[in-house]
């Protein structure tokens, strides 16, 4: 909640009183307080979380995809082939992004 001095039109804000001790509304510039009383604390709902979509495609992702060679980033691995697809994942003016998955050991990776 927003509240504005009704003096020099500035935003209040939440502070202790010097005189009294107590929360006030205070002015920055002026000398005007106002004391806050009979405040509620309200709870907040827990919110349910919502389901998420895998935006690649979740577990389906990698069925009929194409196998292209792609040296596998692994060096313990060595494979030198990998299932890949493309995703346009950033703004129209920019390259697709292709995504591969390593045929020997299944490591995942991207390229811009």
């Amino acid at each position: 909640m927003l509240t504005f001095c009704p003096y020099c039109s500035n935003m209040l804000t939440v502070s202790k009183s010097g005189t009294t001790g107590q929360n006030c509304f205070v002015c920055p510039t002026c000398p005007y307080e106002f004391p806050i009383q009979g405040v509620k604390l309200y709870s907040r709902k827990k919110l349910e979380r919502k389901e998420v979509d895998d935006v690649l495609g979740g577990d389906g992702a990698w069925d009929n995809v194409d196998q292209t060679g792609a040296q596998c980033p692994i060096e313990s691995c060595g494979g030198d082939r990998a299932y890949f697809f493309q995703l346009q994942i950033r703004s129209a003016d920019e390259p697709m992004t292709t995504f591969y998955k390593c045929v020997s050991c299944g490591n995942q990776w991207r390229e811009n």
